[in-house]
């Protein structure tokens, strides 16, 4: 199985901490959509003889889109490639996207989940944050969406400047008083080139405490596993049957097509990305080429992204697969670097099979780092 994302490089205002690919600007949102229904279709034999089980609407802001633009691009992947009967269909969304017509027309449509981009239900926070939407608007659209959806994911952010921990789980308590099935978390980072850095190097807030975020983070996996859902991955929680299957799919080393500026791609021995630039993109498309660089993978990067992604996770990374897949040298070097960490109780080892433990999860990916396998060559 193999998934499609469609990155939609617009948003209504640019949030302070975010370092993706957007535009604030919707004067070629229309010859955008365009060009990525036509990389859909070019791009059809990349996937020959793979069926398509995700379809993921990321971005960006991709509920600025309207329904007809939306289905016209599922419409669109339908007809060049083979997709699997029940096929899991994502649209990363806003709180003011999400009005209650705008909640029942996606219903409707062949959207069947929705990743709400709350972050805080505070207004101090969502301000902070330079959010499009405001705390009414975070807790309107659960109480709307919850109605028609049964497949609903919600983003909180964790570490803010001044968040005590009081306060922050009363955002999770919030959160899980929607009854929502999978919940989505990460730390707030200080991005280069990011307005959250340029007010930190002057003072205006303060630096993210590493301290603030772990504790956070272990208040988040408590509560959240009280209330029945499955760390299944370092930034993830779902009750069981609904993890997400595109991410799931990604960690698990599957392969997918990146559509629009900046997406990435993967085929399991090499990866490529398209050039993050619209106007640049656009005119690539119009003149039927792909704007996208792309890398052969060496054994050791293959490991190495092995061992990162299958750290985060609750599959952890297997012995037995390293050994088949890389060598007996990757498998020796594992052991050997993974040791000391066993030791200390931050990675364990069973049934051939090396994991975090719930004292090395929130460092899992420092822990990968220091695995890895440096070809010096």
């Amino acid at each position: 199985m193999a998934g499609i994302y469609i990155h939609i490089p617009f948003c209504r205002q640019a949030c302070h901490y975010c370092d993706f690919h957007f535009s604030t600007s919707m004067k070629k949102k229309q010859e955008m959509i365009m060009a990525l229904a036509k990389e859909i279709s070019i791009r059809k034999n990349e996937f020959a003889g793979q069926t398509v089980e995700t379809i993921y609407f990321g971005g960006g802001t991709p509920s600025v889109l309207t329904n007809q633009e939306i289905e016209f691009l599922i419409n669109t992947v339908l007809e060049n490639y083979t997709v699997t009967g029940n096929p899991e269909i994502t649209l990363e969304a806003n709180p003011d996207d999400l009005s209650i017509n705008r909640i029942t027309e996606l219903a409707n449509s062949r959207i069947n989940r929705l990743s709400i981009g709350i972050q805080s239900f505070f207004e101090d926070d969502l301000k902070m944050m330079n959010r499009a939407h405001n705390a009414q608007q975070a807790s309107e659209c659960l109480t709307e969406a919850v109605k028609y959806f049964d497949n609903i994911s919600v983003d909180l952010i964790y570490g803010v400047p001044g968040m005590t921990n009081e306060r922050w789980l009363q955002n999770v308590d919030k959160a899980l008083s929607f009854g929502v099935p999978h919940i989505s978390s990460y730390a707030l980072t200080v991005e280069p080139k990011t307005a959250l850095h340029n007010f930190v190097q002057k003072g205006i807030i303060a630096q993210p405490s590493d301290e603030v975020a772990h504790e956070h983070f272990m208040l988040l996996t408590e509560k959240l596993q009280e209330n029945g859902f499955v760390h299944y991955e370092l930034s993830n929680f779902g009750k069981e049957g609904y993890f997400s299957r595109n991410n799931t799919a990604y960690w698990l080393g599957k392969k997918y097509l990146g559509i629009g500026p900046s997406a990435h791609s993967y085929e399991g021995i090499s990866r490529s990305w398209n050039i993050a630039n619209n106007a640049l993109y656009l005119k690539a498309i119009e003149n039927n080429q792909l704007p996208a660089e792309k890398e052969k993978l060496t054994v050791a990067d293959r490991y190495n992204e092995y061992v990162m992604t299958g750290l985060r996770t609750i599959w952890g990374v297997s012995i037995t697969r390293v050994e088949q897949e890389f060598g007996l040298l990757y498998k020796k070097h594992l052991l050997t670097e993974a040791a000391n960490f066993i030791s200390n109780d931050l990675l364990s080892l069973q049934d051939n099979v090396l994991k975090t433990t719930s004292k090395g999860k929130f460092l899992a990916d420092g822990l990968a780092s220091d695995l890895f396998f440096i070809n010096l060559e």
